[in-house]
């Protein structure tokens, strides 16, 4: 069985740094990250809707997101960008590859979310 991840949360795993908008938030997310890394050839399925990471998101309110807009469209910038489409099940090792090569190397990344509340973090790198 596959895990449900947002597309722009790959983006997110590569510069995650424990920050974040809670310690129960950066403690979950953290969680996620080690678990995805352990075991990269797990198959995680891209949609565009809240997931995994946004369990313990303060902008999850009964499951919607109240930035549903703007990280919908953060979502959909990383699948054009990776070729990819919603829905697609792809293993993680190669979706972080995808994110690497296609976003963050090709310099796309503050295009896609560069008016993120946490852009200072990945700017910095």
């Amino acid at each position: 069985m596959s895990r449900v991840l947002r597309p722009h949360h790959g983006m997110c795993f590569q510069f995650y740094e424990g920050k974040g908008y809670s310690e129960d938030f950066t403690d979950h997310m953290g969680r996620i990250i080690r678990e995805m890394e352990a075991d990269p050839s797990q198959i995680i399925k891209l949609q565009v809707e809240t997931d995994i990471v946004c369990e313990n998101c303060p902008n999850n309110e009964a499951g919607e997101c109240t930035t549903a807009d703007k990280v919908k469209r953060y979502d959909e910038e990383v699948l054009k960008a990776c070729n990819l489409v919603e829905g697609e099940e792809i293993s993680f090792a190669e979706f972080a590859k995808m994110v690497r090569d296609k976003i963050i190397s090709a310099g796309i990344r503050s295009d896609i979310c560069g008016d993120c509340s946490w852009d200072y973090i990945c700017s910095a790198k």
